[in-house]
């Protein structure tokens, strides 16, 4: 099994007629989100912006929180 990936207007006629043609094949159809990133990706993202506190020890950590 293969796995491909096409981008297509569902808003259009001809969109929606291809969605419901392919899913009538038995086609898995799965719809992604074009900005889904990685939990990687986006603690990459907060170090860059700094969104990102940095403590000594775990206590002091805990300390910040109030636990």
């Amino acid at each position: 099994m293969a796995t491909y990936t096409i981008t297509l207007n569902e808003r259009t006629a001809s969109g929606k007629a291809l969605m419901t043609y392919l899913k009538a094949l038995g086609v898995l159809v799965q719809k992604v989100s074009p900005s889904q990133k990685s939990s990687y990706e986006r603690s990459q993202e907060d170090i860059r912006e700094g969104k990102i506190e940095k403590f000594s020890s775990a206590d002091e950590m805990f300390k910040s929180l109030g636990i």
